[in-house]
């Protein structure tokens, strides 16, 4: 008469527990996954089998729910893929993105973890670039005040009235040199020195001959160099030809650099309308001081200036693996490769299979909290029919000692 049966039954429903209890203590952890308790029997050459034992612990990596919090630095993977944290000189993985930004710019976890992801280019230009598919690295927002940009092309798009009388010109202008400016429209534009300030141009344009104009730019009542226009008989603009936009020297003076701006007019008509400019940008900007970031969906990080500029800090990389259920558990909800799990194939958000970074949100523990509770009952269920067993089988045994 043996015993080992359940005992081994009793340590099994007490493993089982003991997940079950894991599980439910995490039921509010964010981007917890939950785990199952496997089975299997002891059988070793003997009609009857020697009870059974835990063969394994497998993690359930199905995607929690996405739940919005508001806050910008809350961030969730919605679909497949980890992030990719440095923690103790080690690269871990995680599905929490509760994120907190330090005073020297690293995006980091409540455990300490700093994000990695894709570097840029040149950290120092205006408009530096994200080396997506590089090395990955520990991301720093750096909180440097953004430089000027001198506004190097204005593009616009106008309709000149072709109704116009070449040698009428209704209005006229006076430069700051006395000279007198006859035309028949103009449009007014702030542009950006190499110092950040604001300079207005404004641009008159007068009929000559039949589908012809000429445009004249001027820099706060300084003329610079006239621009020739020309239209073919459907009022479509020939002159100049695409690729060949008039460029402007404005001269800057001694503090300034000289402003060089080229005019691009594409899709500029000559139409019996009135005269109207419909489009006008220009890419210049004056200096900006930082005052937030913002992350997109595929992962990038984009300092916002004062400006109304923003430029990226990074990219957030993501990373997947082969066989998520062999990630090996580290604490502070976070896992590790190992050689069951196989190695990690990292990408940008939203490339490939891996899911988008959502902001402003984060992924609850996929614990169900009822399964759990059914499960828990089965397990006390298992639990008490083995110790009724061992009951049973002592009384068995008391029984045959006591036979006279």
């Amino acid at each position: 008469m043996s015993f080992s049966q359940a005992l081994s039954g009793l340590n099994a429903a007490s493993s089982s527990l003991g997940v079950l209890g894991n599980n439910i203590a995490n039921a509010q952890t964010v981007g917890f996954k939950g785990s199952n308790a496997q089975f299997a029997d002891v059988f070793a050459n003997a009609q009857v089998g020697l009870g059974t034992r835990v063969s394994d612990v497998v993690q359930d990596f199905s995607d929690g729910n996405l739940e919005s919090t508001g806050r910008t630095l809350d961030l969730a993977v919605s679909g497949q893929g980890f992030f990719r944290f440095m923690q103790d000189n080690q690269v871990v993985y995680s599905r929490n993105g509760q994120l907190g930004l330090t005073p020297d710019g690293y995006l980091t976890n409540s455990s300490g973890a700093r994000v990695m992801g894709y570097g840029l280019d040149d950290p120092t230009a205006v408009s530096p670039k994200v080396q997506r598919g590089a090395q990955p690295e520990v991301l720093q927002v750096t909180a440097d005040e953004m430089p000027a940009q001198a506004t190097s092309q204005v593009d616009m798009t106008l309709n000149l009235d072709a109704r116009n009388d070449a040698a009428n010109p209704p209005n006229q202008v006076t430069l700051a040199n006395g000279t007198p400016l006859d035309y028949h429209y103009s449009n007014n534009m702030t542009v950006y020195d190499s110092l950040g300030n604001p300079r207005s141009i404004t641009v008159y344009y007068q009929k000559g001959a039949d589908n012809t104009w000429t445009g004249t730019p001027v820099l706060e009542g300084v003329a610079a160099p006239a621009f020739n226009l020309a239209f073919d008989t459907n009022g479509t603009m020939t002159t100049p030809a695409a690729g060949g936009m008039p460029q402007v020297t404005f001269a800057g003076g001694g503090d300034v650099d000289d402003l060089q701006i080229t005019f691009n007019l594409g899709g500029t008509t000559q139409y019996g309308n009135e005269s109207t400019t419909s489009a006008l940008t220009q890419n210049g900007f004056t200096s900006g001081a930082l005052v937030g970031i913002s992350i997109e969906e595929d992962g990038t990080i984009l300092r916002n200036y004062t400006n109304e500029q923003s430029r990226p800090a990074g990219q957030i990389a993501l990373a997947s693996f082969r066989n998520e259920e062999g990630l090996r558990p580290y604490g502070d909800n976070a896992w590790l490769a190992s050689t069951e799990s196989g190695g990690e194939l990292l990408g940008s958000p939203t490339s490939g299979s891996l899911g988008s970074i959502a902001s402003g949100v984060v992924e609850t523990s996929n614990v169900d909290m009822a399964k759990q509770l059914v499960e828990m009952i089965v397990a006390q269920r298992a639990y008490q029919a083995n110790s009724q067993t061992i009951k049973t089988q002592d009384e068995l045994l008391q029984t045959a000692i006591n036979l006279r």
